[in-house]
Order: structure tokens, then C-alpha cells, then sequence
């Protein structure tokens, strides 16, 4: 136990001295547990890791909804999907802000990424913004907190990674995010809404559209939805599984990139060397929050963990806040990948052991993390907008997502006392 937890503070030494995560996570996890153990029986481990998971089927899925992300990002359907929002929504108090998070929830259905939603969607929102003079807090906090969508709404990056290390179906999590995507979109809208009411000098009202412009708007987002329809059908209908939808999805995203003609052969590099990218970036995480995982389970973490909080005698619901509180102190220091693979092999067992149903744990581990991304003093997202709006003050940033930080909170709360949200549609799947 004492092991793991000067193991988890290097870690964090290491990773606040600019050691990449994943770099920081393999040296603790090497050295751990060759101090437990020996050097030999350490060095195996490591090829073992990375042997076995590099060859896991179901990890296949990672580089194929990259690729589909990357196309559809290449295929110009970020501004399609603003536009039809703006469409229907910017005429409305606080009406652009509220298409930026409508879009933000579009792009998630065919993204995976809460980074790059929020990346792709601060070049596509922000010109609009500011031409109608929107306040800086509320253009940068929508764009934030909409971006978070990119890993609740399927397809998800993490809620793979999380399937994988728990061997939860994959194609349930996915759907089981559904609902909770829908109410977070919702509960953005409100918050908008509430915010603008009080000072409506922060979000004008935009031109409204007529019915001809909002239709032709619409039906130039037709490929992000039948994309959707198709990958996210297919799983709940039972027709293939999460692993070949990603195929599916990845072979229709190349479909539309050609029959829109944004995608030429240098484009198509472009694309396959930009998911490569990322693709190699997640895996050396991955590699190196297993290495590191072996580590603190040979420590006897879990178990400790487990005999600690059962010896407490309190109610599972005071051991989730206290978890929700642990991922937003985490969500200041780490990205949600990070988050993931450093908490879930620990906390898993754990909370299986309470009765919580594991498809439930993985939508609500997602919302918790989502919430830390958001969270002073380094929450990811915001470090996303700052780095791609430089001239706004991060204090400003941070102002501007408080209001949808409350309402991320307000879903975990929901979950926590409403589990049907996630776990009404996965329980009506054929497989």
C-alpha cells in the first residue's frame, strides 16, 4: 500500500517536470516493480504488456475512429454542423453559443476526442462570436464544455480503453452514453439560457434564419448523421460489434471525404499520418499505465483500497462523491486518458464489489473525468482554448466555464441517484 501510493507521488513529480505521462507512468512502473520483485522479472513484464495488449482485437477500434474523426474533420462537416445549428438556434439570446454546443454534441457522434472537438470547433465558433460580440467568457466556456461531449457522446476513445482494461462490452458503453450525452447538451442549453437571461450583453441575440436556409442547412449535415445512424445502429441493433463498426464507420468517413471533394492524395497522407499520431500517442499511454498498473497491483493497492473502505461502514453513495472529488483534483494535473488508466484498475473492483453495474461505473467515470477537464487550476480543456486563443486571459476561460460546470456536476448527480439514465437503452440491446 505505502509502495503505491510513493509510487502514484513520483509519478506526479514527474509528470509536473514535463516527463510525458506516459514516459513518467512506464519508469515508476519499471522501477516498482523491479524493487518488488527483480530487474529480469521487470523487464519481461514490459514485454509482456506490450506484447499482449498491442495484439488485443478489441484495440483495434482506437486507430479506426481516429481515422473516421480525421476524415470527417477533413471533410468540412465541423462548419456544416455549426451552421445548421446556428440555423435553427442563433437567433436566440445567447443563440450562438448554444449552436456551439449543439455542434460540439454533432461532432462527438463521429470524433471520440474531447480535445479535438474543442480544438475544431474554437476555429469554426469563435469568428462567429465575435463578430456579433459575444463576450469572451461565454464564447471560450461553451466551446470548453462542449468539447467535453467528445468522450460521453459515441463513439468514445475512453470508454474503449476503459472496456478494454475492464472487459465491459464495448458496444453497450457506447450506447449506454447516449441518454447522459443528450441530458448533458441539454443542461448546456439551459445554462446558457439562465446565463444570458441575467445579462444579456454577454450573448446577443443573432440573425434569425428562414425555414428554406434552415433545411438546406440541415440537409448539409445528412453524411455526420447517416454516419451515426449506421455505426451506433449497427451495434444496438446487434448487427456487428463495436470492432467492426469501427471499420464501418472509418470505410463511410473515406466515402464522404471523396464524395464531398475535400480529400486528394495529399489530403488522404495528411489524415493517415495525423492518426497515426494520436494512435501511437494513446498507445504509449496505454503501455505505460499497464506497466504501471502491474505495479501497484503487486502492491497490493486494490485490495487494500477495497478492505480500507469496506472497513468504513459508510454508504456507496459517500464512496462515489468521494470519487467524484478525487477526478476533479485529478483533472488538474492529467488528461482524461491518463485519469482512466491510472484510476480504474484500482478503483474497479472496488466498486463492482458495492453493486454498482460496471456499463453504469464506465459512463459515470467518463462524467467525472469530463468534469475535471474543466476544473481550475489546469483543466485540460480550458489549457486547450487558452493554447488556441492566446489573447484571451485565463482567468476569462475559466469564468466562462463555471456555469457548465455546475451543470456537468448536476448530471453526475443524476447518474448517481437516476442509474436508469445510462442503463435503460444497453439493457434493450441484442447482444
Amino acid at each position: 500500500m505505502i509502495a503505491s501510493l510513493l509510487g502514484f507521488a513520483v509519478m506526479l513529480v514527474l509528470a509536473f517536470a514535463r516527463v510525458p505521462i506516459a514516459f513518467a507512468m512506464a519508469i515508476v512502473g519499471f522501477v516498482g516493480f523491479a524493487m518488488l520483485t527483480n530487474v529480469n522479472a521487470s523487464l519481461a513484464m514490459i514485454g509482456q504488456v506490450t506484447y499482449e495488449t498491442g495484439i488485443t482485437y478489441e484495440l483495434v477500434v482506437l486507430p479506426l475512429f481516429v481515422l473516421m474523426g480525421n476524415l470527417v474533420t477533413r471533410s468540412g462537416f465541423s462548419e456544416a454542423l455549426y451552421r445548421a445549428a446556428y440555423a435553427f438556434l442563433g437567433h436566440l439570446r445567447g443563440g450562438l453559443a448554444m449552436a456551439t454546443v449543439v455542434a460540439c454534441g454533432g461532432f462527438s457522434a463521429v470524433c471520440g476526442s474531447s480535445l479535438a472537438t474543442a480544438a475544431t470547433m474554437v476555429k469554426v465558433a469563435i469568428p462567429s462570436m465575435r463578430r456579433y460580440r459575444y463576450a469572451d467568457s461565454l464564447a471560450a466556456g461553451s466551446i470548453a464544455a462542449g468539447g467535453t461531449l467528445g468522450i460521453l457522446i459515441p463513439p468514445s476513445v475512453i470508454m474503449v480503453i476503459y472496456g478494454v482494461i475492464t472487459e465491459t462490452n464495448i458496444g453497450k458503453l457506447f450506447i449506454a452514453g447516449v441518454v447522459p450525452g443528450i441530458i448533458a447538451i441539454l443542461l448546456f442549453l439551459i445554462a446558457i439560457g439562465a446565463l444570458t437571461a441575467l445579462r444579456p450583453e454577454l450573448g446577443p441575440s443573432g440573425e434569425r434564419t428562414g425555414w428554406r436556409e434552415r433545411i438546406a442547412a440541415f440537409a448539409d449535415v445528412w453524411g455526420v448523421a447517416l454516419l451515426f445512424l449506421l455505426v451506433m445502429g449497427g451495434i444496438y441493433g446487434g448487427a456487428f460489434t463495436a470492432t467492426e463498426a469501427a471499420g464501418i464507420g472509418a470505410g463511410g468517413a473515406l466515402v464522404l471525404a471523396v464524395l464531398r471533394g475535400s480529400l486528394g492524395l495529399r489530403g488522404l497522407f495528411d489524415v493517415l499520418l495525423e492518426s497515426l499520431a494520436t494512435t501511437a500517442m494513446m498507445f504509449a499511454v496505454l503501455f505505460g499505465a499497464l506497466i504501471f498498473s502491474n505495479f501497484i497491483n503487486l502492491a497490493g493497492l486494490p485490495s487494500a483500497l477495497a478492505s480500507w473502505i469496506g472497513s468504513l461502514e459508510v454508504s456507496p453513495t459517500l464512496v462515489l462523491i468521494a470519487l467524484l472529488l478525487m477526478y476533479l483534483v485529478l483533472g488538474c494535473v492529467l488528461d482524461t486518458l491518463a485519469m482512466v488508466l491510472l484510476t480504474v484498475p484500482a478503483i474497479f473492483p472496488v466498486v463492482t464489489g458495492l453493486g454498482f453495474d460496471p456499463i453504469w461505473f464506465g459512463v459515470f467515470v467518463v462524467v467525472v473525468t469530463e468534469i475535471g477537464m474543466l476544473t481550475p487550476p489546469v483543466g485540460m480543456n480550458v489549457f486547450v482554448i487558452k493554447a488556441t486563443l492566446p489573447d484571451i486571459d485565463t482567468k476569462v476561460v475559466f469564468k466562462g466555464v463555471m456555469p457548465f460546470w455546475f451543470a456537468h456536476a448536476m448530471l453526475a448527480i443524476l447518474l448517481i441517484f437516476v442509474p436508469a439514465i445510462a442503463l435503460f437503452l444497453p439493457s434493450l440491446m441484442t447482444r
